[in-house]
């Protein structure tokens, strides 16, 4: 990296025009970068950029890099150095080949990469602003260059991404000039996908994955997206994006044990440890089968992360698992912990403080149902969950929870109208609670009646959904039934 540094400091923005090439060092370099092997990634940079610095394209992968390395690791103390190089990136672009439809995509590409970078770090403003610009130098740059489709790639995700803000903020993208549609950027990339082979495109990798993730969260395609990856991602063992995005899907796709069968077989790659996110999620893959050893996997993701988000989600885990195993003084512990380390930027993180700050502890049945319910594992769910006698619940939280769990049981073993009942008493007993069951119960009917082909049901449970205010996962709940109402509009 440091001669990247260099050569961008000789490169002042009155030199002759930069060029964009794609010339073989800069392929190596992209899917070093794309398998997470960004020392490697950066090797191919340093002599690409030696060799013919002239072309921006080292550049903008040496932009990538950057970015990767921020969303995944989240140390603080290289956000601004790498921020100045990215400004310094942007400044060369002033004098490369106006004429080239990679010239605006390489501007959008680094902006839209800060824009998650900012996101990451909380600084909402600035993600917006850079999200603003990206969008725009897309939308120019398909006027100009209709049949360059690698535009597709970012359009497309932007599209979509901007398509799933909530109506309460839709007055906000409007003011920016963003018009999203979910259906059309998923569209955009299924075309750029289905035209292209792996190894075939210098954007195939990132173009699929994006389609992968829109598909499972955005469309709920979960199935489709999950059959997906698992045809385009192979072997995983020296492909660490690849790892993650298995990993991820899989666990949010109650998989656990394929998580942690993709997980351990990552685990001998030596850029394994370069990335304590894969930590948290075999101690997620591990919790979700009630194995105590999760928490080793917890407490080194905490000792080498340099991050915020996700850490007090972790104490969190930490003190359900000391709670599972007798050890409540341990799981109080973990909770003072959490109330000071960390921060609220997502859902989970939200939850965890909120619990902390008022611990009320779910009845231990309920909370072993819980995570073998997300785990996958539903026939011992619902062993031990008919083995809770309901009266012994003297907690409105418990009571509530009871209900919802035995929905999402019944509903994983296709038994739509029964769970739809028990969701209906979730709704009942807790739409004016600060409790997310509610909401997610809204949700799962939702689910089910789209499912179904009821279209006007499906519909009236996602606005009732998004109704409900001022509950833990507001944002990731408001989504998908944003989401579910996009459909359907279709």
């Amino acid at each position: 990296m440091l001669l990247v540094f260099i050569l961008m400091h000789n490169l002042c923005p009155g030199a002759p025009g930069l060029s964009f090439t794609f010339d073989p060092l800069c392929a190596k370099a992209y899917h070093r970068i794309m398998a997470l092997k960004l020392q490697e990634g950066n090797i191919a940079i340093n002599t690409a950029a030696r060799n013919r610095p002239d072309n921006f394209i080292p550049y903008y992968l040496a932009d990538y890099a950057d970015c990767l390395e921020l969303l995944f690791n989240g140390d603080i103390r290289q956000l601004e150095p790498m921020r100045a190089r990215a400004e310094k990136r942007l400044d060369m672009l002033e004098a490369a080949d106006d004429s080239s439809p990679w010239y605006r995509y390489s501007q959008a590409g680094i902006y839209f990469h800060w824009a998650l970078v900012y996101m990451r770090f909380g600084d909402n403003f600035k993600a917006a602003t850079r999200f603003r610009k990206s969008f725009l130098l897309l939308k120019e740059n398909l006027k100009k260059y209709p049949a360059f489709e690698e535009n597709n790639v970012l359009l497309g995700l932007e599209m979509a991404s901007a398509g799933a803000i909530p109506a309460s903020h839709q007055w906000l993208a409007s003011l920016m000039g963003i018009k999203g549609d979910i259906q059309k950027g998923v569209s955009l990339l299924a075309q750029y996908s289905a035209r292209h082979e792996e190894g075939s495109t210098m954007l195939y990798e990132e173009a699929f994955i994006f389609e992968a993730y829109l598909r499972f969260y955005l469309l709920s395609q979960q199935d489709a997206a999950w059959k997906s990856v698992l045809k385009r991602t192979g072997d995983t063992k020296d492909n660490l994006m690849y790892t993650f995005v298995r990993a991820n899907l899989a666990l949010n796709f109650r998989k656990a044990d394929h998580a942690l069968n993709t997980l351990t077989i990552a685990e001998r790659n030596e850029g394994f440890a370069r990335f304590p996110i894969f930590l948290y999620e075999k101690a997620e893959a591990l919790l979700l089968r009630t194995d105590k050893s999760s928490e080793d996997y917890y407490l080194s993701f905490l000792k080498n992360y340099k991050g915020k988000p996700f850490v007090k989600d972790a104490y969190l885990k930490l003190s359900w698992q000391a709670i599972l195993s007798g050890r409540k003084s341990e799981a109080q512990a973990f909770l003072m912990l959490l109330k000071g380390a960390g921060n609220t930027l997502t859902d989970a993180d939200k939850q965890a403080q909120r619990f902390a700050e008022k611990p009320v502890w779910p009845a231990l049945p309920l909370l072993e149902t819980r995570l073998l319910i997300d785990g996958g594992y539903y026939q011992q769910a619902l062993r031990t969950i008919q083995q809770l006698d309901y009266n012994s619940l003297t907690q409105l939280p418990d009571q509530i929870e009871y209900y919802f769990r035995y929905g999402r049981i019944l509903e994983e073993l296709n038994e739509p109208d029964k769970a739809i009942a028990q969701y209906t008493t979730t709704i009942q007993l807790g739409q004016k609670q600060s409790y997310y069951f509610a909401a997610r119960a809204a949700l799962q009917q939702g689910f089910i009646y789209e499912r179904s082909g009821r279209k006007d049901a499906a519909a009236e449970r996602y606005k009732f959904c998004l109704s409900l205010r001022d509950h833990d996962m507001q944002n990731s709940i408001d989504q998908m039934a944003k989401a579910g109402l996009n459909r359907l509009q279709r």
